[in-house]
């Protein structure tokens, strides 16, 4: 029997089911308020915005999500997490559809995302925080594109926005949780 006013969402995939599951999110519980999209710092560069991509799993658009730019564009900053006003944590969901496009091996809709990605975190893993210089120096020799950017360090570095040197921070700390997930 059902509760007056009590929403029971009639649609359902193996997509939804999944990121669900995954997620541990009720993915269902979203109404599209797009308050986690107005407040995402990297929407412009994404072509589903958060509130898209909450609305593609929901629809069991597998496809279109994993082939989609947010899942890679999204930098996990729980923004758009904490704006939920159905506290759904949308980047745990996002995360959930990027661990599936890695596992079926889905292009990426930009070329070199997946290798900035991985770049990404393997310097937040050896110096326990974000490394920029090592950041772009890596991800540029790997994509075989070495000076690309490079116009804009001599001012970024004049102004210390952006250090030689990495700092360690964390490290411990950081590596029990890169072996858990790896566990």
């Amino acid at each position: 029997m059902q509760m007056a006013g009590a929403i029971t969402p009639v649609a359902s995939s193996e997509f939804l089911d999944y990121v669900g599951k995954q997620s541990g999110q009720r993915i269902m519980d979203c109404y599209q308020c797009g308050k986690c999209s107005a407040g995402c710092p990297t929407a412009y560069d994404m072509d589903l915005t958060p509130r898209q991509m909450i609305r593609a799993i929901q629809l069991g658009l597998k496809e279109e999500a994993l082939k989609s730019s947010t899942i890679w564009m999204c930098v996990s900053c729980q923004t758009c997490s904490v704006r939920c006003p159905v506290q759904i944590d949308i980047a745990k969901a996002i995360e959930a559809v990027r661990l599936l496009a890695v596992a079926e091996k889905a292009p990426a809709a930009e070329k070199n995302v997946k290798l900035y990605h991985q770049v990404f975190l393997k310097s937040v893993e050896f110096t326990g925080r974000l490394y920029e210089m090592g950041l772009s120096v890596a991800f540029n020799m790997l994509s075989r594109h070495p000076f690309t950017g490079m116009d804009i360090l001599p001012t970024m570095l004049r102004k210390g926005k952006l250090a030689l040197m990495p700092v360690f921070k964390g490290t411990a700390e950081v590596e029990a949780i890169f072996a858990r997930i790896k566990r």
